[in-house]
């Protein structure tokens, strides 16, 4: 039975000080979720965005979407054959909830840009509000293009120092896992410029657009190297911008402090508010998948470390490194057109939509569709030093930037550089110059200098996951004979 201490109010005693009389418990754990509200509605929002650019930007079927776009969640609404969802092909939209399973989330594609979430308070009525992108296409027909600006890709016999029977031995390894959770989509490998493997799962192809995750980070860091390399943006230099909450006026601010190095290091000293169990409750969360300003959320965070000194791999890191490229950038149209117009189509990637949130800011940290070609164009450019046809879009110096580990993560093997990742130290079965992409669910761009190879793996894991991106590159290399 509990007992209650009894706090006598005498004349000349407060409540305040009686109560300070009264023994403090030991503080007891509090094992309640009080952000389960939040996490029902990220998972409508999840499902949101993952089933509309899975059915109108990665033009798949419904079927389809929930046996894998839809896999990793752990209760999904509905199922294949119906639910607590809509679907609006006209529209192009999507809507999960609503009854038992939480407040209704939808999601519109847009054109340019992929499938935008839009807020709890927004229906299909407010889909014209949305932001869009209206800039042609490049000039010519990719399929008369030839490779690598297009997809016309001659009909060469492998190259002396291939080993076919390698090669398909590595492309079984990716495709036929022993842990079925492991679901590859395509495996692409360009050796000396020129696709020599190129393979894709049931129900995909060359044109199937899917989801980057994090992949995009190092898109992300390649725009802004166009940047710095301008003189527009400086590593060194504080990132400007407004923090949120705004300090009283005159009060300094120590998150001034924050460099562009430091958020392209992942080592803000930011908050890490996608940590510890959170990254479906609060912080990004609501920015990929319920409607919250990416902008906002970004610069709402409080300092806990020192800048540079620890390494925390977060979302919003990235989204403060792009929001700094827009202010660079100074016009909103400019900023719009600016992955394509500095990027992709000056390297063919003519299939790539860059996502943004409801407020036309780019969610350079996840939400990317692209198909394996595209990426095998981007990883190129690395491997080419950052020159394409001829002309330089990005600096040898930058290249270098991003493929130096990262001080904050020596003590754990420097394996990440400028969101690139970079072998780790105690590997020693791949060439320790290769460095890689890497996105959640087996999304991988591999760049190795010294066999003159890039490597693309697309998946749809969940579960567990642990594709590992080295494991990889050791099995194609393989197939490289010196």
């Amino acid at each position: 039975m509990r007992t209650f201490h009894r706090c006598k109010i005498r004349a000349g005693v407060t409540l305040l000080a009686c109560l300070a009389t009264v023994p403090v418990p030991a503080q007891e754990a509090d094992d309640y979720d009080y952000f389960t509200a939040n996490r029902t509605m990220i998972r409508n929002g999840v499902q949101a965005i993952l089933m509309c650019n899975g059915l109108f930007t990665s033009h798949r079927t419904l079927e389809r979407v929930f046996a894998q776009e839809l896999r990793f969640l752990p209760d999904p609404v509905g199922t294949a054959r119906g639910g607590d969802y809509l679907v609006d092909s006209e529209r192009q939209a999507v809507a999960i909830g609503g009854g038992d399973s939480g407040p209704v989330i939808r999601a519109a594609f847009r054109q340019g840009i992929g499938c935008v979430v839009m807020s709890p308070q927004q229906t299909f009525d407010d889909i014209d509000t949305l932001p869009v992108l209206e800039l042609p296409p490049p000039a010519g027909d990719a399929e008369t293009i030839p490779w690598p600006n297009g997809d016309l890709v001659a009909d060469k016999a492998l190259p002396d120092n291939v080993d076919a029977s390698a090669l398909q031995a590595a492309s079984d390894w990716a495709f036929e896992r022993e842990s079925p959770e492991q679901v590859t989509l395509s495996l692409l490998v360009v050796h000396k410029g020129d696709i020599i493997h190129e393979r894709y799962a049931e129900g995909v192809d060359r044109h199937t657009r899917t989801r980057t995750w994090s992949t995009a980070k190092s898109i992300a860091v390649t725009l802004i190297g166009v940047l710095v390399d301008d003189g527009r943006m400086t590593l060194d230099a504080p990132l400007g911008i407004e923090w949120l909450p705004p300090l009283p006026a005159g009060e300094a601010d120590p998150r001034n402090a924050i460099t562009l190095r430091h958020v392209l290091n992942m080592s803000s000293g930011l908050e890490p508010v996608d940590s510890f169990g959170m990254e479906f409750a609060t912080g990004s969360g609501l920015a990929y998948w319920a409607g919250l300003s990416s902008v906002d959320g970004a610069r709402n965070r409080g300092l806990v470390r020192q800048p540079g000194t620890v390494f925390e791999y977060e979302n919003y890191d990235t989204l403060l490194a792009v929001y700094a490229m827009k202010r660079a950038l100074g016009s909103e149209k400019v900023y719009r057109e600016f992955p394509r117009t500095a990027l992709l189509d000056r390297i063919g990637m003519r299939s790539t939509l860059v996502g943004t949130d409801r407020f036309h800011d780019f969610i350079l940290s996840s939400q990317v569709y692209t198909n394996a070609r595209d990426l095998a164009r981007f990883g190129l450019l690395y491997l080419q030093n950052g020159i394409w046809d001829g002309e330089r879009l990005i600096s040898e110096d930058w290249i270098r930037f991003v493929r130096t580990p990262a001080p904050s993560t020596a003590r754990i093997g420097n394996e990440y550089g400028g969101h690139w990742w970079l072998v780790p130290d105690d590997r020693n079965d791949v060439p320790k110059d290769a460095y890689s992409t890497v996105g959640n669910r087996g999304q991988y761009v591999i760049v190795v200098p010294s066999h003159d190879t890039v490597i693309v793996r697309r998946g749809l894991d969940y579960g567990r996951q642990g594709f590992d991106p080295w494991d990889l590159t050791r099995e194609v290399l393989k197939a490289l004979l010196p």
